[in-house]
């Protein structure tokens, strides 16, 4: 059976870890490389690194902590913000990045996936959607959750993955630091639309909230948070640990 993954999310802004709720206040948390290194040691499976205010700015990502956290883990890293062109693509894969996670570029410019896919792989291409329910509607919002562009999420999720995305990352903006637990109705209209790799992210509390996804939802391959794992409320051995005993299959150390 394939194993479920757990994966830590650092939001990276003017060089520095941040976490807030809702995309909304912003708190310092720590130093990208220093957190990396901590996570890929404790048995992390992945490790995602967002730059997020690179889209809304209009620079490129930050390649000097990247080639540094890259350097640091032994896992595998994906990495998004600010990517807009294939040549963004081969910039980010340079600097150490297994996965590119491309979301407001692709919005732009719909051709990117595929073009990005036929270049690296589709293993390469993430699509990273922001979510969130307008008038009853799953919106897709971009620039870092601030802007919504009026396309229905379900369908833009579903061609992205035609045009050659090989995983989706769901962003609900709804649960995202709230910690009330996974937006369940919206990653289970994501999987039945798909059939690539669905990574969970946005409103993990407890570890109690990754077993509810796994058990509800066991189309979905990997849980994805922020604050949990960087404050401490959440450690991921413990959490594989609970996830294995309750059934799910997890890769220990």
């Amino acid at each position: 059976m394939i194993t479920k993954r757990i994966i830590p999310c650092l939001d990276v802004k003017n060089g520095r870890v941040v976490k807030g709720v809702n995309f909304e206040g912003l708190n310092d948390v720590s130093d990208p490389v220093a957190l990396a290194k901590h996570y890929s040691d404790i048995g992390a499976d992945e490790l995602v690194f967002y730059d997020i205010t690179a889209s809304a700015e209009g620079r490129k990502l930050f390649t000097d902590i990247l080639c540094r956290v890259a350097e640091t883990i032994f896992i595998p890293l994906t990495v998004g913000g600010g990517i807009n062109t294939v040549d963004d693509f081969e910039r980010v894969l340079k600097c150490g990045a297994d996965k590119v996670s491309v979301n407001s570029g692709a919005i732009r410019n719909p051709n990117l996936i595929r073009e990005a896919a036929k270049r690296y792989g589709n293993q390469c291409v993430v699509l990273s959607a922001d979510v969130k329910r307008v008038n009853g509607q799953f919106r897709v919002f971009a620039r870092g959750g601030r802007d919504d562009t009026g396309m229905e999420a379900i369908a833009w999720i579903r061609k992205g993955v035609e045009n050659g995305a090989g995983e989706v990352v769901l962003n609900s903006i709804d649960t995202d630091g709230v910690k009330n637990g996974f937006d369940l109705e919206m990653l289970d209209a994501v999987c039945n639309a798909v059939n690539v790799p669905v990574i969970a992210s946005g409103g993990a509390g407890c570890a109690d909230h990754f077993t509810q996804l796994f058990q509800t939802l066991p189309k979905v391959d990997a849980g994805l948070a922020a604050s949990i794992f960087h404050f401490g409320e959440v450690k991921i051995p413990d959490l594989k640990k609970q996830l294995s005993e309750r059934g799910i299959p997890m890769r220990l150390l």
